[in-house]
This record gives C-alpha cells, structure tokens and sequence, in this order.
C-alpha cells in the first residue's frame, strides 16, 4: 500500500479539486446571480416578476381559513403555550433522563410544532408588498431555514441515540483477562508544544494498564529537545525530512514505520487515563469495528468560561457536541472521528490508503472513508483523556475557523459524504447536518442585522400581528426552551448556546463565504498552548464588527421604541398602521435581546490573565510534613505539578518561615517530595500554606502526573444551568464585568479545577 504521493499523482488530485472547486462554486455563484436577477428586476418593476409577488403578497394577506387565529380573548390564545409546557415538565418530570419513550413523545412533539409554525410562517408571515421588504422578508425566512432544516435533522437523528458504556464493560473483561491483547502503536503528534506539555502526555501514556504497548512522539519540527525527551523518557522518536500534509502527513509518515494491528492517537496535550485501552480495545473483537472514537474533554477552563468568570459554572463549548451530537451520530452510523483520543484498527487505515491528506480535518474525512468502506465507527461515551483548552479567545477562534474550514472541504474532495460511494442514506444525512451547522453562522449575523431594517430602511420583515406570534410563534419558541438542555444532557442552556455562537459569528461567516469560493486558501494552524498572559487583553480584530453593530443596534433600539411609542400616543386607525405599530414593537424587544447578547460578547473578547501554565486542582489528599524534624498534619486544597497548598490540621510546633525547607508525603499516592514554603495564611487558627516542589525527580513526576491526570473516572460531567439561572448569570456579568471586579485580586489567586 502507499501512502504518499509522487508528483504526477499530486499534480493529478490538484488538477480534481479544481474542477470540483469551480463545479461548486459555479453553481453557488449561479443560485447567487439569479437572486440578484430577480431582485433587480422586481425593483425595476419588471411585469412578470411583479405580477408573481403580486399574488404571493395577495395570497399572505388572506391566508386559508384552517390558519386563521381563533376569535377568543387574548388569554385562550395562550392555551396551547401553556398545554404543551405542562406536558413537557410532567415528561421532564417522569424521566429525568432522555429514555427510548420520552425522547419520541418529546421529538414528536416538536417536530409537529416546527410544521405547525412552518406552515404560518410560509403562509401568513412573509412581507412581499414592496420589493425592499420582500428582500428583507425572504432573506429572513431563507436565514431561518437553513437552521431549521440543521436543527430538525438533528431532531431525526436523535430518535436512535447510542449509549455503548455497557457494552464497553462486557467487551473490556476479554483485555482485563488478557484473552484479547493486540499490538498497540500510540501515536502523540507535536508540532510546536513546550516541553512540559509534552512530558505529562508521554508519562501518561505509559501509565497505561496496558502491556503490549509501544508509544512514537512524532516531531513535525526536528526539535533536539523533543529527541532528548524521547530519550530521557523511553519511548520511541520519529521525525521527517519536511511538513507536507501537516497533521495528516506526519501520521501517515509514521504508519508507514510501526507495524501494530491498532494504532492510537492522542494530540501533544491530551494525558489518557490509566483505563483508556482496557475500555476500548475490545470493541473490536468485532472485525467489521475499524474505529473506536472517545470525547474530547479539558482539565482548563475555555477562555470563553474564563474571561466570564464562570470557569466552574458552565461546561466548555464542547460538551454539546460530545454529549448530545456524537451519540446520536452513532446512532446513525456517522460517528466523527475528532483527531484525538481515538483507536483505529491498521488494517482497515491500510484499506482506505492512510490518514486523508485532502483537507484540513484529516481526522473527519478518514472516518468518512472507513464507514465508506463498511466499517463501523463506534463512540463510546466515557472521558477517558483530557487535554488543554484553547488558553485564549484568538486560539479558540483560530481553532474553530480551521475546523469549518476543513470540514467544507467536503464539497471540494473525493471524500464528500454527500457523494462517496459506500454511505447509507441515513449517514449523508448525518452529515450533511453537520456540512449545515456552519452555514448558520451566516444566519446568526442576519439575525444581528435584521432589527436595524426596522429602524434605519422602515422595514417590515415579518406580517404577524400579536395574536398570531402567541398563538403560533409561543408554542413553537417555549417548546424549545424548555427541552433544550434536557435533549442535550444539560450540557447547554439555549441562552448560552447563543452566546457561545455568537462571539465568532462574523469571522465564521467570512470564512464559511471564502471556503466556498476558495477552499483551500488557507493551510493548516497549530492551536498555541501552554502560553502565559500577565495582563487583560482585548482582542480588536474580532471586536470591531461587534462593537459597530451593539452602537447601531443601541441606536435602533431607541428608534423603533420611540417610534412605536409615538405612534400608539397619536393612535392608530388603519389596518396598516396596527401592522407597522406591531412590526416596531417586535424591531425594539429584538433590538433589546441583541444588546444583551452583544454586551455579554464582547465581554467574552477581553481575555482575563493567565499568569501559571501549570494547571492546579481541587485534590484533597492527606498529606505529612516534616519541618525541622518535627512531622506536622495536614490535607491538599489544590495541587499542580509544580506545587500544592495544605491546609494543616493541627497546630504546628514551630513558627513557619517563607523559604522554609519542607519535607512532604502524600499518603495515598506514597509519594515523598521536597520543596519550600512560598507562604502562609491563618484561618480559624490553622495555616493555609503554598508550597513549590523542589528538585522533581522523573519518577515523583510519574506519580504526580498519574494522581492529577491518569485516575480512571476522574473526568465527571458536570450540567449546566437552567435557562433561568443563564439568563440571571448574563444579568450579573453585565453588572459585575470581570475585568472591573477582579483586577485588584492578588496575582497569587489561582483558578482551580474540580476533578
């Protein structure tokens, strides 16, 4: 089998993906083209095209007679809001947790609402009486379908959801018993990443309980300090003579040197625990199983928790997709693979010809090719590794651009899941679920924008009038809140799904627009960790547009207010007026949801100081110290790599003293170390000391790496909160900015992790 190319073969794939370049983009820019047709010749009044949105408009002012509102006082309207929250609560209520029944009667529930407000919104709310509010009107229902469409498959989708825990324990007894012990390769890629970062995976993956094991630091930099890492550590080096492919080329140089039937890979930071193996390599007694994909998980807070204040408040972004997404993918058959943390069989990898080397998600594209092949890919839901989050909002943005970019490279590649030969019906559509995701960054920023059209153009995007959105619209929105963070297995509220959207809405937007024109402009970028910030820093760059649009969104709040409130003052006599009158009202509450929501976004670009690149966490361990002789009690509060600090549970015999030498034994790890006391606290007459080790030898590391890393079932999950206690804590985030209210902490004060 071959994994490179020569020449002729590269210039040969070049010369596809061009072609399929301009096929796709034509016919993008086809569909864009004779939009602007159509809108240029209804402004110019073009005879034929007025005539058509003439009936449209003559059609949606007199809708069929089943649509109609029922002629009932206001508070009946609300019955059908209030019917169907009650019965979600009482099903919330029986089943806590999504079971086969509940999760139908919920999806079917709101499958049957999304039709019924479909239908209004086709029927009765499009505004086409002139062409400036028929742009507007259709643009707005177009924004909106794309995420109804992407969230109603997903609603398909999470019919069948898998949960493979059980039988993960079933199949891990054959490992556990030595009875099912293949050769295992594991793969750690680097490319840019400290020392440090480093070390602790390395030694992590040695911890592994698992014996027929060899471990490959893959240096994509032919650094000298990463061979000599190699060799101080023992395990084996691999380097190349350049950087082709990047991640994908490095993987596929190393493939073609190893020679074990499975090969694992863990990104440079990402520490396994002990029982990452033993739960997933039995999976593939199963020989169709080619691939076994884990959830990615962070023992550091992402800079969006982190620039919030929220580090233990909210889980990291990516609890929704490994929590509520990758389940019900497995369900389909369409596991993704995510670069990281994940076992393949080498067989099957030979098969498909190697790691994908068409785009930047090599990850996602040689899951594709593998289920292409018919074999399984199975998630098994259980955080078996950790890794370092991105430790800045530019590296977050950074990361998330890369993977939308590399994942429309579907369109552009051999590898498109919509096209491959191989796939069942139900896997494109998993996959184009997840092709569709992106493009409602699009529709976010036109849901940004559309407020201003009321205020600045006199704009009208919506017919409805106050009856018909309680009636219809209420029902539809309240259903939505109130199952959204039960379906997800509360690892997001809605409200705090928005802002998480949001904050990189322009940028993804702007990059979705060019991958469409151009896909592969861009080459690969490194995420940067283990970096150090000392200082609050505003990230300009992705700032401007939201600044520009929170002073023109302010702007247009008090516009439309205050022309609504006018015109209700003067009153309003005209079937018309009521209808521009409502159409205000519903510019200036969405003006107002905007604010909020931007405010708290560009909250989230001020990047909050990150002074220690060592992670510290919340371990308690019984600890004894021994201070000139004298053996002294106490317990951890938190602990690092490079520190601990111990709250003493007696008095000390002595004075205690900063730069005090300190001898320390955690008991349960029985680990010894050395270090010295950088300083002391009293509270409730004990004292609270800092400690720094000192002098770490390998093998104290080893242990140190394996207490705060390596413990299996160390990695919980934690839920979110409701979307009431959300909607509180933007409230005092906005009133108690971070940047205003920590900046006079102590630059000693660590953020710590609960494990």
């Amino acid at each position: 089998m071959r994994i490179t190319h020569d020449k002729k073969d590269s210039h040969r794939i070049e010369s596809k993906h061009l072609f399929k370049f301009r096929t796709a983009t034509l016919v993008i820019l086809a569909i864009v083209a004779l939009s602007a047709i159509i809108v240029l010749a209804w402004f110019n009044g073009e005879g034929t095209i007025n005539r058509i949105f003439s009936q449209i408009n003559a059609f949606e002012q007199k809708p069929p007679m089943w649509l109609a509102v029922p002629m009932v006082a206001v508070k009946y309207l609300l019955v059908p809001t209030v019917a169907v929250f009650i019965a979600l609560l009482l099903v919330k209520k029986i089943s806590p947790q999504p079971r086969v029944w509940s999760r139908w009667l919920v999806i079917g529930m709101l499958i049957f609402l999304t039709g019924r407000y479909l239908t209004w919104r086709i029927f009765t709310t499009l505004n086409v009486s002139t062409p400036l509010n028929g742009v507007f009107s259709l643009g707005l229902f177009f924004l909106e379908m794309i995420i109804l469409i992407s969230s109603t498959i997903q609603l398909f989708l999470m019919l069948s959801v898998k949960d493979r825990r059980q039988e993960a324990s079933e199949n891990s007894l054959a490992a556990i018993h030595n009875n099912f012990t293949p050769n295992v390769d594991i793969l750690i890629p680097t490319y840019n990443e400290p020392v440090f970062i480093l070390r602790r995976t390395i030694i992590g993956c040695q911890a592994l309980d698992y014996t027929n094991k060899k471990i490959y630091l893959l240096d994509d930099t032919r650094r000298p300090e990463m061979k000599a890492l190699a060799e101080e550590l023992g395990c084996n080096y691999l380097t190349r003579a350049d950087n082709l492919h990047a991640k994908a080329g490095n993987l596929n140089n190393a493939f073609t040197k190893i020679n074990g039937e499975f090969i694992v890979v863990f990104d440079a930071d990402f520490i396994p625990t002990k029982n990452f193996l033993t739960r997933t390599i039995g999976f593939f007694q199963d020989e169709k199983v080619a691939l076994v994909q884990t959830p990615q998980t962070f023992y550091n807070a992402d800079p969006i928790a982190r620039n919030l204040g929220l580090e233990n408040v909210i889980t990291p972004e990516e609890e929704v997709f490994y929590r509520q997404i990758q389940p019900i993918k497995d369900g389909a058959g369409s596991v993704v693979c995510a670069g990281t943390s994940f076992v393949v069989r080498r067989s099957a990898l030979e098969e498909t010809g190697g790691f994908v080397t068409e785009s930047l998600s090599e990850d996602y594209f040689t899951g594709i090719r593998l289920s292409a092949k018919g074999y399984k890919l199975i998630y098994l839901d259980e955080k078996l590794s950790a890794g370092l989050a991105a430790e800045n909002i530019s590296a977050h943005a950074t990361q998330r651009l890369r993977w939308a970019q590399g994942t429309l490279q579907a369109f552009f590649i051999q590898s498109n899941p919509l096209t491959i030969r191989g796939l069942r019906p139900i896997q494109r559509l998993a996959h184009l679920e997840g092709l569709l995701h992106w493009f409602t960054s699009i529709s976010r920023v036109g849901f940004l924008m559309m407020p201003l059209a009321y205020s600045f153009l006199n704009v009208i995007p919506i017919h409805a009038t106050e009856t018909e959105t309680l009636y219809y619209f209420l029902p539809y929105f309240g259903a939505n809140i109130t199952v959204f963070s039960w379906l997800n297995s509360r690892s997001r509220s809605a409200i705090l799904s928005e802002i998480y959207s949001l904050v990189f809405a322009f940028p993804l937007a702007l990059t979705v627009i060019q991958v469409m024109l151009n896909p592969f402009s861009k080459g690969f970028n490194v995420t940067p960790k283990g970096t150090v910030n000392n200082k609050y820093y505003f990230n300009w760059s992705l700032a401007l547009p939201l600044i520009v649009l929170f002073i023109a969104t302010a702007v247009s709040f008090w516009r439309n207010l205050g022309m609504c409130l006018m015109k209700l003052s003067i009153g309003v006599s005209t079937p018309e007026l009521v209808q521009h009158v409502e159409g205000l009202g519903l510019g200036w509450i969405w003006s107002a949801y905007n604010l909020i929501l931007l405010a708290v976004s560009l909250l989230i670009l001020i990047d909050a100081p990150k002074s220690d690149a060592y992670e510290w966490f919340d371990l308690r361990r019984v600890v004894c110290l021994t201070l000139d002789g004298k053996q002294v009690w106490g317990v951890t509060t938190i602990i690092s790599e490079i520190g601990a600090e111990i709250a003493l549970t007696q008095k000390p015999p002595m004075n205690l003293v900063v730069n005090q030498q300190v001898n320390l034994e955690i008991l349960e790890s029985d680990l010894q170390l050395e270090g010295i006391i950088l300083s002391s606290r009293l509270i409730n007459q004990f004292p609270i000391l800092r400690i720094q080790f000192d002098s770490i030898t390998l093998e104290q590391h080893r242990s140190l790496v394996e207490m705060l890393f390596c413990r299996p079932g160390q990695w919980k999950q934690y839920c979110t909160p409701n979307e009431f206690s959300s909607f509180l804590l933007l409230l005092r985030i906005l009133s108690r900015p971070k940047i205003i209210f920590d900046r006079n902490l102590d630059a000693s004060v660590v953020k710590v992790n609960k494990v």
